[in-house]
C-alpha cells in the first residue's frame, strides 16, 4: 500500500503537506446520553503540491459520505485514523477545492505513546476537547498539522440546559424544543490543535468587556479567575495588544490535572479556583499563550519552546507585577539552580517527541528569554516581544525566525548569544548582568 504522509516527525501519521485548508465549516449534533456525535464538515482547500491524493485525519469516527467540488474522487477509504481520497487525475498546485464530509460515531481521545491522550473527552456531565498536540481528529476531519492555519465556523446542537463554548465569537444561539444550537466563528487563522469545543451546565461571569469565566454556577472565582482583567492589561503593556476579540476561561465541574489553552479561551478544572500561586501562575500562563502559541504559532513541534518558554516567562513577570512569591529575577535564579541539578540531556531547540512537554523545556525556555533580556536590556527586550507578536500574528514560525528577528531589532548577534541555551545540552551559566 502507498505510504501515507506525515507532516511533522514529532506526530507520525498526522498531516498532509500537499494541501492547505483555508476554512472549516462544522455543523455538529451531540447527544451526551451514549456520547454520540454526528456532523458535516465542509473544508475549503488549496492544493500546495501537485497531487492525485488527499489524506485527512479522522480518529474513531466513521465517514459515511464524501463530496469534492473542483476535482473528482475515484475512490476513498478509511485507513486507521486517516481518510484517503484517490483523485481521478493529478491536480495542480494552486487548485481550489471544497470537500464535504458527513461523519459520526462515539468520539474518544487518541492515545499516543509519547503524548498520552488528547482530544474529545467525556466529563461527569459534559465534554472537554483538549487537542494539543494530536487530538483534533477526534472530533472533525482535518489536516492535522500546526503550520496549517484556517478560519472556522462551528455550529453545535446539544440538549437544552447545556452551554456550548468554542473559539471566537458567538454569532447565533437558538433553542428549538429540547435542543439548543450555538454558532461560533473564529475569523483569525488557527491551527487545528487549538480548535476546541466545551460543553457543560455553565453560567458566564463577565469580568470586563473582554474577559469572562464560564463554569459551574457555584464556582468561587475570587483570587483566581477574577485576576484575568489585570493580567490582560499587564500583558498588553509588555507583549502588545491582545491579538483576539475576547478571552474566556472555561472551568469544568470536574477537577483537571493540568489546564490547556486554545485560541481565545483556556480550559481549567474546578480545582484551579484557588488563590494559591501554583494555580494562579497557570491562569497567567494560559493567557500568555494567546500571544505566543496561538497568534504566533510554531511551524513544527520541535520549536515548542517558542510557546512554553514564553508563557513560563510570563508567569515570572506576573509574579513580580502582582506581588507574588518571587520577582522575575528570583524565579530565574531559582529555576536555574533546579535545572543544574537535573539531567543535562535536553536539546531545547529539538527536544524530541518524548521530551517536548518536559518541564525543562518550559523553564529552560524561560531562562533563554531571560538571557536575552539581560544581554540587550529591558527596553530592547520588551520591544522585541511586542514587535514579534505583532509582526508575526497569524503566522507559523521557527526558532531561526525568532533569532533573526531579535537580531534585526536589537543589533545584537542573538543567534550566537542564545546558541548554548538552544543547541547545547549542558546548562549555560546563569545570565548575570
Amino acid at each position: 500500500m502507498p505510504h501515507l504522509p506525515t507532516a511533522d516527525p514529532y506526530l507520525p501519521g498526522h498531516g498532509d503537506p500537499s494541501y492547505a485548508v483555508r476554512h472549516y465549516d462544522l455543523d455538529l449534533v451531540y447527544v451526551p446520553d451514549g456520547n454520540r456525535l454526528n456532523g458535516t464538515a465542509v473544508l475549503d482547500l488549496v492544493v500546495r503540491e501537485q497531487t492525485a491524493r488527499l489524506v485527512l485525519d479522522l480518529a474513531h469516527l466513521r465517514a459515511t459520505k464524501l463530496r469534492l467540488d473542483g476535482a473528482r474522487v475515484k475512490k476513498w477509504s478509511a485507513r486507521g485514523h486517516r481518510l484517503v481520497l484517490q483523485l481521478d487525475r493529478t491536480v495542480a498546485a494552486g487548485t481550489a477545492l471544497q470537500l464535504t464530509v458527513v461523519y459520526g460515531g462515539s468520539p474518544k481521545p487518541v492515545i499516543d505513546k509519547h503524548h498520552g491522550d488528547a482530544g474529545w473527552e467525556e466529563l461527569e456531565d459534559g465534554v472537554i476537547v483538549a487537542a494539543q498536540p494530536h487530538g483534533a481528529p477526534t472530533w472533525f476531519p482535518c489536516n492535522d498539522r500546526p503550520d496549517d492555519k484556517a478560519t472556522y465556523r462551528l455550529t453545535l446542537a446539544a440538549p437544552a440546559g447545556y452551554t456550548v463554548v468554542a473559539n471566537g465569537n458567538l454569532v447565533a444561539h437558538q433553542r428549538r424544543a429540547s435542543v439548543e444550537s450555538w454558532t461560533w466563528v473564529m475569523d483569525r487563522p488557527m491551527a487545528t490543535y487549538l480548535a476546541t469545543v466545551q460543553i457543560g451546565r455553565y453560567t458566564t461571569t463577565q469580568h470586563d468587556p473582554r474577559t469572562r469565566t464560564i463554569g459551574p454556577p457555584d464556582a468561587d472565582l475570587d483570587g483566581s479567575f477574577d485576576q484575568q482583567p489585570a493580567m490582560l492589561a499587564f500583558f498588553e503593556r509588555v507583549f502588545g495588544p491582545y491579538p483576539f476579540d475576547a478571552y474566556a476561561a472555561v472551568v469544568t465541574d470536574d477537577d483537571l490535572e493540568i489546564p490547556l489553552e486554545s485560541q481565545g479561551l483556556s480550559t481549567f478544572g474546578r480545582n484551579f479556583c484557588s488563590s494559591d500561586w501554583s494555580h494562579v501562575r497557570l491562569i497567567a500562563h494560559e493567557l500568555a499563550h494567546q500571544w505566543y502559541g496561538n497568534a504566533v504559532t510554531l511551524r513544527q513541534w520541535q520549536d515548542i519552546w517558542l510557546h512554553e518558554g514564553f508563557a513560563c516567562y510570563a508567569e515570572w513577570l506576573w509574579s513580580q507585577e502582582s506581588g507574588g512569591p518571587r520577582t522575575c529575577e528570583e524565579w530565574a535564579r531559582h529555576h536555574h539552580e533546579r535545572l543544574a541539578d537535573l539531567d543535562q540531556d535536553l536539546l531545547l531547540a529539538n527536544p524530541g517527541p518524548e521530551l517536548m512537554f518536559d518541564d525543562r523545556v518550559y523553564k529552560r525556555g524561560a531562562l533563554t528569554l531571560h538571557a536575552l533580556r539581560v544581554a540587550v536590556g529591558d527596553d530592547a527586550f520588551f520591544a522585541v516581544l511586542r514587535e514579534w507578536a505583532a509582526a508575526r500574528a497569524g503566522e507559523s514560525v521557527t526558532t531561526g525566525d525568532f533569532l533573526g528577528f531579535a537580531s534585526a531589532h536589537t543589533g545584537a548577534d542573538v543567534a550566537a548569544l542564545l546558541r548554548p541555551w538552544l543547541y547545547d545540552t549542558a546548562l549555560p551559566p546563569y545570565p548575570a548582568g
